[in-house]
């Protein structure tokens, strides 16, 4: 049985480019990134380079993902 790699959304794609995380788990949706130590730096870059390219992505975070250092970078469901 093939494994079926999952499709990037071509704005999820740029991002991955431009923001260069070291560590991020593919969701359905989007990413995880994972293993911030400057979370509140790393969202806040995040957010500006959403906004800066407009892309269609959000970012998500909870104290939850906050606790190892991580927060999510979604597209809107099709």
């Amino acid at each position: 049985m093939q494994k079926k790699e999952p499709k990037i959304n071509a704005d999820l794609q740029k991002f991955i480019q431009k923001f260069e995380p070291n560590k991020f788990k593919m969701l359905a949706r989007g990413i995880e990134i994972r293993g911030n130590n400057d979370l509140h730096r790393s969202i806040a870059f995040a957010k500006e380079l959403i906004e800066r390219f407009k892309l269609n992505l959000t970012v998500h975070n909870s104290a939850e993902m906050a606790s190892y250092g991580g927060f999510e970078v979604l597209h809107p469901a099709s």
